[in-house]
């Protein structure tokens, strides 16, 4: 299949380009620079240049490209987050998911385009508290910290564009926490870094619970779902949500440096505010039982115990 990748040169799009031209598909990467296209290149596929804030350029990059599907994964995270200013730090995210969103769809169904795949979350986003991790038929977190407000809208914005967008078939993937080479959680990522200098404290009791999902697991969930006709919303995850209490500790003893240090909730609200408590304390992980049977997909590394020891 002809298949258009918005936001080629992230961190996902690095892992799936390789893997869709692996799969015999014919990929065009869209990407807003020169340096960004020669990337995509050096991958084998083509390329297209065009801003996703730019709706003539992205109308015309979709044109000349004609693709049967198109895969929405642009974002923009390069300086970190900040997470008492937690929306502040997605506001250009954010508006390539709902700016970004609707010219890629508008550009789309003016190519004729069958198909389209976007890049959401599943995190803080689920609603806090009850089971472990949260399904698709779960609703998402019905009173978001007002911190993430704005970045809630971004995501509830990008899905639903996707799914009721007449003449399209959306799918919207909601990938966990990444890691990998590229990543924050990765060598030489600025999580990992904190983690070795003691800097990412355990906030509270810790029983905030994480979903992980390497770069390459969620590019080849990916590449499934392009393939499939099947249409809705989708956890991709590994199979081993874990408790901040759980995870941190552990992460620490593989890349052999201390344990956390531990603070009390009102001690990290004042560092991290009140995202950062709740990362610590009261989010959920994902249930990826449904993007399993459904793509007949697997994570290669089945547990981030394993992926954080060999996948970094």
């Amino acid at each position: 299949m002809k298949v258009l990748v918005a936001g080629a040169t992230g961190g996902l799009g690095r892992s799936l380009v390789p893997q869709l031209l692996a799969a015999g598909h014919e990929v065009t990467g869209m990407t807003r620079s020169e340096s960004g296209a020669a990337g995509v290149r050096s991958f084998g596929a083509d390329a297209v240049l065009a801003d996703g804030l730019d709706a003539a350029a992205v109308r015309a990059a979709v044109e000349s490209v004609r693709p049967e599907v198109v895969v929405h994964q642009m974002t923009a995270l390069k300086s970190g987050i900040d997470f008492k200013h937690f929306d502040d730090s997605f506001a250009m995210t954010n508006r390539l998911r709902t700016e970004g969103t609707d010219n890629l769809l508008a550009a789309s169904q003016a190519a004729g385009v069958r198909r389209f795949v976007v890049q959401s979350y599943a995190g803080w986003n689920l609603e806090h508290g009850g089971s472990v991790a949260k399904t698709e038929a779960q609703p998402l977190d019905p009173n978001p910290v007002p911190a993430q407000r704005q970045t809630m809208a971004g995501i509830k914005h990008l899905e639903s564009a996707a799914l009721n967008t007449e003449g399209i078939e959306g799918v919207a993937l909601r990938y966990a926490n990444f890691y990998g080479p590229t990543g924050d959680i990765g060598k030489g990522g600025s999580m990992v870094e904190m983690i070795q200098k003691r800097r990412l404290p355990l906030i509270g009791d810790g029983t905030g619970v994480w979903s992980f999902i390497h770069y390459d697991d969620a590019a080849a969930a990916t590449v499934k779902a392009i393939e499939s006709d099947v249409t809705g919303v989708f956890h991709v995850a590994d199979d081993d949500p874990a408790q901040a209490a759980v995870w941190l500790p552990e992460f620490a003893k593989i890349l052999g440096a201390k344990a956390p240090l531990r603070v009390p909730a009102w001690l990290g609200r004042l560092a991290a505010g009140d995202v950062g408590v709740a990362a610590f304390t009261e989010i959920r992980g994902a249930d990826n039982t449904l993007a399993k049977k459904t793509f007949d997909w697997q994570p290669g590394y089945a547990s981030w115990r394993e992926g954080f020891r060999h996948g970094l």
